[in-house]
């Protein structure tokens, strides 16, 4: 009988970033401080707010003049209204307000609350946006560690985000590189020898989601995850991926019609 399992790990010598700064020599020197290394088929996954802070991807609510709508949109939610022009400021369309929530289409296309603005993990007045490009940042991250571990991995950045119909946020692709992000299982047969119709994996999703229980959402101070073990690595090998195949397109989305 064989026996599969996976392994994760955060790294513990990543520093509090708060500007500019490369990642991924960071990512690097961190991994050589922990002795683990990276080996073949490694997928190293990034809080999004690691990537935004270090790129200097910051918000200044302070700074902001709410407009008219964003003072609307602040009295329907209850969020303050300098956090909602940030929010209108970052996003494509206003797709439902709630109590302390704003859900819309970011510039990026990702369906999320509040544009995917973070206020946590940075100084007072400060917000950081999702990554401006998320696939980007994977992607020179990823070619920097396998030329310096000369190891083919992948590089996935995460965000926490929540689901229709279901309380409590989750870990969540927003970019990658090296790896499909959508692993497409039509043809293959099942347990009993049907074939499968329809089955699409959203595997850096549920990579992502697994991250998210070593990185935390309060001081656990690891923003960085390395997976390590996932046997479908190379079947997903991709070094041209990113994150657009997941993005549902609007006239498909039956909740927005």
């Amino acid at each position: 009988m064989i026996i599969m399992s996976i392994e994760l790990f955060g790294l513990e010598n990543i520093p509090i970033i708060d500007g500019n700064s490369n990642i991924s020599l960071i990512i690097k020197d961190a991994i050589e401080k922990q002795g683990c290394s990276l080996n073949h088929g490694d997928i190293v996954l990034i809080a999004e707010t690691l990537i935004s802070k270090a790129e200097e991807n910051f918000i200044k609510l302070d700074e902001l003049t709410p407009s008219q709508e964003a003072i609307d949109l602040a009295n329907q939610s209850g969020k303050d209204p300098k956090l909602v022009q940030a929010i209108l400021d970052e996003s494509n369309e206003v797709v439902r307000v709630g109590p302390n929530f704003v859900i819309t289409e970011t510039k990026h296309g990702f369906v999320c609350a509040n544009a995917g603005i973070d206020e946590s993990n940075v100084g007072d007045g400060l917000a950081t946006p999702m990554p401006q490009d998320a696939d980007k940042s994977a992607a020179e991250i990823r070619e920097f560690l396998e030329d310096e571990f000369g190891e083919e991995i992948a590089v996935i950045i995460t965000d926490t985000q929540g689901r229709a119909f279901r309380f409590g946020a989750i870990g969540t692709a927003i970019g990658c590189s090296g790896i499909s992000p959508i692993w497409r299982r039509v043809g293959e047969k099942d347990l009993y020898g049907r074939e499968l119709e329809t089955t699409e994996i959203a595997t850096c999703d549920e990579l992502s989601a697994a991250a998210s229980l070593i990185m935390g959402q309060a001081d656990e101070g690891l923003p960085v995850v390395v997976i390590r073990g996932f046997d479908s690595f190379d079947t997903l090998r991709n070094v041209d991926s990113n994150i657009k195949s997941v993005l549902m397109p609007k006239q498909a989305d039956v909740f927005r019609k």
